[in-house]
């Protein structure tokens, strides 16, 4: 029973009607903005942090938790009747999806993809509940040596496993890892990279950077992106499948459910990997793979279950060890941080309330959205008629507004520009700026561990060895850093030999 008290005390939290009208403005704006190509959860909740300051800190996350899986709902919407992703998770719902509404059959892939989206929302939720406090318990083991080894390979894997190339990646995560130690040493008291500006004294402030890379800069590139003209959208006839079509869906769900779950809590996984990972277990598992790609419901089942299932497994990491998992998970990080909230394995003792109402608000949110996501296809269908040029300055103006009124500092409006355009330019030539954006959030984390553990241990590098939990994640960090020249080197071994097979079968010929 002391297990389920607090637990039963998050739902009195959630059910505060300011919390829940909150939680239903979350799932709203982030409906909204999985059906607005190119925006995102993680631009949006950017913009919109300079709002969360005037409320308490429990209702301003229990709002950018349901923009963030709010979003992976919208972005079904537009994937399933315009062929066009509204959320990089929902790209993969695209091959089937919409060729199951050329085929009539809109309502039923928009009406599975719901039930496997709250479906998997919900499992994942549950092994929220249950996870979470095991990890922060056990997490109360970490000293700064643990926590210096932890966000070396957050850091690694965020610049391994994300999408694209790896050394563009790498390259953003050193950016991001070298803005982190700009301002006044920590220790020291010394000032390091500020060029003679004082502004700059203190470090460059998340928010601004957040801002930037993620709003002013996704404007911009969608901007240029977004000259093509829209599809005109398939009508949607019969809304809900049959029970023929979930019971042939189920076993999909829930593989997608299991698997987004796990992805979700690995650094540099998320919602998109999880729904890709998704898609190629069900083709390799069907009797008949040949229907991937021309209307299995299966291809809309599992992808969309596994991206809701990560983006809530996604939030243990966060809280509990106080590590995000993706850029969102960075950016409601910073948002912890700015509202006094430290994230981390004390969070579930020394703040129940705030912890059990964000994850009992996801409980909530989803059934939300459950019943929202067909009713009002039609109003974000109408939406998207609306023009990126009429669109984007609104936003971009929002933003400047929300920069200036942090504090009140024409510097920070001038920095959101800068990383604006930083922000426009590296998704021009193909940088993310996730790994940037989590190397800043976790090399501030890294560099005070790091020289507190050295502190510790007296400067002697063999004492992070000696820790069994340090050794364990150095060794993890190790294999992770070498896993791609160890798969280069098997794959050239296998290529060999065919090439000499084929190089005796011409001798022979």
């Amino acid at each position: 029973m002391d297990f389920f008290a607090p637990v039963l005390d998050g739902f009195g939290t959630v059910l505060d009607p300011m919390n829940l009208l909150f939680c239903l403005l979350g799932v709203v704006v982030g409906m909204l903005i999985g059906v607005l190509p190119g925006l995102g959860p993680a631009a949006t909740i950017a913009i919109l942090l300079p709002m969360t300051y005037g409320v308490e800190p429990v209702t301003a996350i229990i709002m950018l938790a349901g923009i963030f899986y709010g979003a992976q709902y919208g972005g079904t919407i537009t994937s399933v009747l315009l062929r066009l992703p509204g959320e990089a998770s929902s790209v993969v719902t695209v091959f089937d999806g919409y060729v199951m509404a050329k085929q009539g059959r809109a309502g039923t892939a928009l009406g599975i993809a719901a039930i496997g989206s709250f479906a998997g929302a919900t499992i994942s939720i549950i092994g929220l509940t249950f996870l979470a406090p095991l990890v922060a318990s056990f997490a109360l083991d970490f000293g700064p040596p643990e926590y210096t080894a932890l966000a070396m390979l957050g850091i690694l894997l965020v610049a391994t496993i994300s999408g694209g190339s790896r050394i563009k990646a790498i390259i953003a995560a050193a950016v991001g890892l070298f803005l982190a130690t700009m301002g006044r040493d920590g220790f020291t008291g010394v000032e390091r990279f500020t060029f003679g500006n004082l502004s700059l004294a203190d470090g460059i402030d998340f928010v601004p950077i957040a801002m930037g890379l993620f709003g002013v800069g996704e404007i911009l590139y969608n901007l240029e992106e977004r000259h093509r003209a829209s599809a005109e959208p398939v009508k949607v006839s019969k809304v809900w499948p049959s029970g023929k079509e979930i019971k042939q869906a189920t076993p999909a769900m829930a593989r997608g459910s299991i698997l987004g779950f796990f992805l979700g809590i690995l650094p540099g996984g998320g919602a998109t990997i999880a729904s890709l990972a998704s898609y190629g277990v069900e083709k390799k598992t069907a009797k008949d793979p040949s229907r991937f790609g021309k209307g299995a419901i299966e291809g809309v089942a599992g992808p969309e279950t596994a991206n809701n299932a990560a983006a809530t497994s996604s939030f243990i990491p966060l809280l509990t060890l106080g590590i995000p998992a993706n850029a969102t998970m960075a950016i409601i990080f910073g948002a912890l941080l700015i509202q006094g909230v430290t994230p981390g394995p004390q969070l579930i003792n020394d703040d129940p309330e705030l912890f059990w109402g964000v994850v009992n608000s996801m409980y909530v949110g989803n059934i939300l959205l459950l019943l929202m996501s067909i009713p009002l296809v039609g109003v974000f269908i109408r939406i998207l008629r609306i023009r990126a040029a009429i669109l984007a300055p609104i936003t971009a103006l929002i933003t400047m507004l929300g920069a200036y009124t942090i504090r009140n500092s024409m510097f920070d409006v001038l920095m959101v520009v800068i990383f604006g355009a930083i922000g426009y330019l590296m998704k021009k030539f193909g940088f993310e700026p996730g790994p940037m954006v989590l190397a800043f959030v976790l090399g501030s984390l890294l560099e005070s561990n790091l020289r507190r553990s050295l502190l510790v241990l007296n400067g002697d590098l063999g004492g992070f060895v000696d820790r069994p939990i340090t050794a364990v994640l150095l060794v993890v960090f190790v294999v992770v850093a070498l896993w791609p020249i160890i798969k280069s080197a098997v794959d050239r071994r296998k290529k060999a030999p065919a090439t000499s097979d084929n190089e005796m079968d011409k001798e022979k010929v």
